[in-house]
């Protein structure tokens, strides 16, 4: 089974046979390509046209992240798997704007629920939430009656500050949150930063194996963005899989101030902290649970490509979607 290598050291990567070849200072590394899903750039890497042209025959995706561990953007070969009649149906999805209005709604329904059944578990725990549950129910029940994207994304905003403000709560003044985006001012938005970007290329890549087109989206606008649907998919696996992640990693003490830098004002991961964080992130997404549909045993990874057949079935009339539900 092919799976992700992620490689954090700066070299040159090339080709030899069917072999991809990673050369660092240190050394030599043969990886042959059947094994390979996906690589993650982290280090300053050098590669040239023959070698995209053999990832791009393989069904390689590269992944590029800066030196701060921003997401840059990825090389997604020609797609393989697409379908002229399901693109079709998800253009038709989008410019319809009753359709994609519902499809919009069901994201934003898939990542408030999953929220509020994270905050029930912390409720249970002892943490005080009860204010903020109240309010996400309330703003859950308004998702059905907002009458453009424009407004459901204004109340999905509304609903995450809520969220992100008992974090402090959940985690300890240590780790006190004031969102920002770039650059993160504090380490809670340098972790949230890059395990979102990590969830973002870790369904771009499960959608790359179905009939899906990534360009179009329905809760995120289709324009200049190259891919917008993996966007949507996130809103649904964001509290169930990069959430918990920072929860288990801070609550296990595994971070560090050392796995931290400040640069301007921005705060970023150090090296050590993206290759930990990396490797918690594989775990999450190795983790299997019994299906309770299927009556067998998923992984997490899997569990972001089932959901995108859900989707497909209802672009094309077979099955209206109903978002993953955490466990």
């Amino acid at each position: 089974m092919p799976k992700p290598v992620y490689v954090f050291s700066s070299g040159r990567l090339s080709r030899m046979s069917n072999t991809i070849v990673l050369e660092t200072e240190e050394r030599k590394r043969h990886l042959p390509v059947e094994q390979v899903s996906e690589l993650y750039l982290f280090g300053e890497v050098d590669l040239n046209k023959r070698f995209l042209e053999f990832c791009a025959q393989k069904g390689v995706l590269l992944h590029f992240f800066n030196r701060y561990g921003y997401y840059a953007g990825s090389f997604y070969p020609r797609e393989h798997l697409l379908s002229g009649y399901l693109t079709l149906k998800q253009a038709e999805h989008y410019l319809d704007p009753e359709r994609r209005l519902a499809l919009a709604r069901r994201f934003v329904e898939g990542g408030l629920e999953n929220i509020r059944r994270l905050l029930r578990k912390e409720e249970a725990k002892g943490k005080g939430v009860e204010s903020t549950l109240a309010l996400l129910e309330n703003l859950s029940a308004q998702v059905g009656e907002v009458r453009t994207v424009g407004e459901l994304m204004a109340l999905e905003g509304r609903a995450r500050e809520a969220y992100y403000g008992v974090w402090d709560e959940l985690l300890g003044e240590r780790w006190v949150l004031a969102r920002s985006r770039r650059p993160p001012r504090d380490p809670i938005n340098a972790l949230l930063s890059f395990t979102n970007s990590l969830l973002y290329t870790a369904i771009l890549a499960q959608i790359y194996q179905t009939h899906l087109d990534p360009r179009i989206g329905f809760l995120h606008e289709a324009n200049y963005r190259r891919h917008s649907l993996n966007l949507d998919v996130a809103e649904v696996f964001k509290p169930a899989l990069a959430d918990r992640l920072i929860f288990r990693v801070i609550r296990r003490d595994q971070l560090k101030s050392g796995h931290f830098l400040r640069e301007g004002n921005g705060v970023f991961l150090s090296e050590a902290g993206r290759r930990l964080v990396v490797e918690e992130w594989e775990k999450t997404l190795q983790t299997t649970y019994r299906h309770l549909v299927l009556k067998r045993s998923v992984s997490y990874r899997t569990t972001i490509r089932l959901e995108l057949y859900k989707l497909e079935r209802h672009l094309i009339g077979e099955q209206s979607y109903t978002p993953y539900r955490l466990r």
